[in-house]
């Protein structure tokens, strides 16, 4: 593990025990240097990820199945949108998957919950990313009753079987629930207020939403407890502090791509005929 971490994030954010409400937004579990040194480290190891994540994507278009997708949930504001712009974006387009799960559509609810989601998923050789997900639908459905109790209620095993089956695909699952404090929320909607540049992120909902914070945090709660699995673990990320956000979930991802061990794919010709083409070419 890289300088400055006493506890790699695999460990030091997994979900396992962990009680929401005693969660400090503001912390940085296991990382023992200060904002400078954690954006040094993470030029550092943003480098590292590029590289892994063009082999997965090399390997990928040589017909290897495998990919990696990162699940991001969290409130309004918990920072899913930066993660997406500063850590993805900083690895090879081509090789990457990207899907936001917003209000379902017409088309979408006349399925299946986990149809558009299927139909999402990313393919061989992808990084994919999901800002929100499959677990919309026992969180803000659950929250403001749109479906009653023995809807939502068994999808929690449904979505662990769905998971199961990912992974026996090929799929490694990043699973990561973003949480920023009730006044960091309310310092990053206000700066939404006040820069024309983010009148666009505003959404006058996500004032109302903050009625609903108890009721998200039961509902987090239950997710986790319910859908932490030794084969697809959620991951707990205070995310009041940004730059810690996207250090920890860069990491995160490092250690799945490493677990894959990858290298680059042999070339499928003969490289000195090809030296000798080249040649007279």
């Amino acid at each position: 593990m890289a300088k400055k971490w006493s506890l790699p994030p695999i460990e030091s954010l997994r979900a396992d025990g962990l009680r929401i409400a005693d969660l400090d937004a503001g912390g940085t579990p296991g990382f023992e240097g200060d904002k400078n040194e954690g954006l040094d480290l993470l030029t550092e190891r943003t480098a590292v990820l590029s590289d892994l994540q063009e082999k997965l994507y090399a390997n990928g278009r040589s017909g290897d199945a495998r990919n990696v997708l990162l699940v991001l949930q969290g409130m309004d504001t918990a920072g899913k949108g930066g993660i997406v712009r500063h850590v993805i974006g900083s690895v090879d387009p081509q090789g990457v998957d990207h899907a936001s799960f917003g209000v379902p559509t017409e088309e979408e609810k006349r399925h299946h919950y986990l149809w558009r989601i299927r139909k999402a998923l990313p393919r061989g050789g992808q990084l994919g990313v999901f800002d929100r997900s499959h677990y919309e639908d026992v969180l803000i459905v659950r929250v403001h009753n749109l479906v009653p109790p023995e809807v939502w209620e068994p999808r929690y095993d449904e979505i662990n079987a769905f998971e199961r089956e990912l992974l026996d695909q090929g799929t490694t699952l990043v699973k990561v629930a973003m949480f920023v404090s009730l006044d960091e929320q309310k310092k990053r909607l206000r700066e939404r207020l006040d820069r024309p540049d983010k009148y666009w992120k505003f959404n006058p909902a996500d004032i109302d939403e903050r009625d609903y914070w108890p009721a998200y945090q039961e509902a987090y709660q239950v997710m986790l407890d319910r859908t932490s699995t030794d084969y697809a673990p959620w991951h707990v990320l205070p995310a009041d502090r940004k730059w810690f956000a996207r250090l920890a979930i860069t990491e995160l991802l490092i250690d799945a791509l490493d677990r894959l061990k990858l290298d680059w794919p042999p070339a499928r010709f003969d490289i000195e005929e090809q030296r000798r083409r080249l040649a007279h070419a």
